[in-house]
């Protein structure tokens, strides 16, 4: 990967690439603590925050354009002339068009120049941001390695380094590098770019990674279950149980995910899923988080109507039987009340809002919460 000419300006900031880059050494399989916040320019930003993004999306990107028209029509002009250039105009953190089509109309090779020092050398988060951008509109695959570095920091530079990576070669497997090491919003972007992209190379990380328990989960779920055809592997269930976790999590996430995307009624195969877990159920081991995700699920077979779960009444309380006979064995109501005992929050949880619904053997002598 080449860097264009240009030196950075004395007592600059730490550039945000060697911020993730060392925070990334530090655990280089985990995601950054924290997504890498606070940034090195946090300060600066606090005391000169940016404009808004304009009401009107479609036009979010045309004052940043216009920046970048001007620069390129400066033959001298360095990419460092940038570095503080964007901070007083809106720069979206999305694909805009504006800003790709300003792109593709400078020199091609300049552009990705200017996209790759920037990337590289900024310290401010709108240079940055902009680069990204630069990088999605005319970057190659040369370019991979700086934006998964850069997009590690995944609640700013996800989105662009996502759409990059889409329409890149080696794109698919970039993402499920990046997807490995991001949470929250960046999972995200990067999960639905992965969607987006229906590689058979990613079905695998999709079946058995994709859901990581967090609420925005539910943006996605329904999309890594249709896109990595989940109603097909069911075979799998009874001897993969990392797979049998997964698809807990994936249709506790799509019970409980309205207004955010897929849920259990829009999803066509829904009860042959759910029929295959409660069945596989009762060959794993019983652990905390499995049983709190075989509550979840319990609870929503009774408190939902069978529709919600893509049943007819009889399959809804036949399913819900299931998942109650593994939740109150011996070996796993003991796991509960160890887990309830040691204050995990899941246990206390459920036996506070959930258990007493349930009637389940854990937790016999909980009463009902009556706001639950």
């Amino acid at each position: 990967m080449s860097e264009t000419a240009g030196t950075q300006p004395p007592g600059s900031q730490t550039p945000l690439f060697d911020h993730a880059l060392r925070l990334h050494a530090q655990a280089p399989e985990e995601p950054l603590p924290r997504d890498g916040e606070p940034y090195p320019d946090d300060a600066s930003h606090r005391r000169r925050p940016g404009p808004k993004a304009p009401e009107d999306r479609r036009g979010a990107g045309k004052d940043a354009a216009r920046v970048l028209e001007t620069h390129f029509a400066r033959a001298a002009a360095s990419p460092s002339d940038l570095l503080d250039a964007f901070h007083d105009v809106h720069v979206p953190m999305h694909h805009d068009a504006h800003i790709a089509a300003a792109a593709k109309r400078a020199d091609r090779g300049r552009a990705r120049a200017t996209g790759r020092w920037l990337v590289r050398h900024g310290g401010d988060r709108c240079a940055v941001t902009m680069g990204l951008a630069l990088l999605a509109a005319v970057g190659t695959a040369d370019d991979i390695p700086l934006l998964r570095t850069i997009g590690l920091l995944s609640n700013r530079f996800a989105p662009l380094a996502a759409y990059a990576f889409e329409r890149l070669p080696g794109g698919a497997e970039a993402l499920l590098w990046l997807a490995d090491r991001v949470t929250g919003w960046g999972r995200v972007y990067v999960v639905e770019a992965l969607c987006r992209l229906d590689d058979p190379a990613a079905r695998p990380w999709l079946l058995r990674k994709a859901c990581d328990g967090d609420f925005l989960n539910g943006y996605f779920a329904g999309k890594v279950a249709t896109v990595a055809k989940l109603h097909e592997a069911l075979g799998e269930l009874d001897t993969d149980s990392e797979l049998a976790d997964h698809v807990g999590r994936v249709l506790h996430t799509m019970s409980d995910c309205g207004g955010m995307g897929i849920t259990l009624a829009d999803y066509p195969h829904a009860r042959a899923v759910l029929e295959a877990h409660a069945r596989s159920a009762g060959s794993l081991d019983p652990t905390v988080e499995r049983y709190f995700t075989l509550a979840l699920l319990a609870q929503h077979l009774t408190a939902q109507p069978p529709e919600a779960a893509g049943c007819t009444a009889a399959q809804q309380a036949a399913l819900r039987r299931s998942y109650v006979a593994v939740l109150d064995r011996e070996d796993w109501s003991r796991v509960a009340v160890a887990g309830l005992a040691a204050e995990d929050n899941r246990m206390r949880w459920l036996a506070d809002h959930r258990a007493p619904r349930l009637r389940l053997r854990a937790f016999p002598d909980r009463p009902p919460d009556p706001e639950a």
